[in-house]
């Protein structure tokens, strides 16, 4: 049984897909080198890969994505506030 996110997409859809290719749209930046894309025309969903290819995106991608992101955001609050904290030498 194979565990899929996308939801199951009409034939006309399925077929302009296979006729003119996806229609992918950025849902959400994980990193600044990682994204979740979605098809407008099919809802297929895909993640870049640690090599920067694009991959089906299951739910334990779905779950590395979120730990990435959480960890992404975190480093970048650190960097943020130990730039305000650290006095200006004019």
């Amino acid at each position: 049984m194979k565990n899929s996110t996308q939801k199951k997409a009409s034939l006309p859809t399925k077929l302009y897909c296979n006729l003119f290719g996806h229609s992918y749209e950025v849902t959400k930046q994980v990193t600044y080198h990682v994204k979740e894309y979605k098809c407008k025309h099919c809802n297929r969903e895909l993640t870049t890969y640690s090599n920067g290819n694009l991959v089906e995106l299951t739910p334990k991608f779905k779950e590395i994505n979120s730990i990435l992101n959480r960890i992404h955001s975190s480093k970048q609050e650190r960097l943020k506030r130990r730039t305000y904290s650290e006095p200006s030498f004019q």
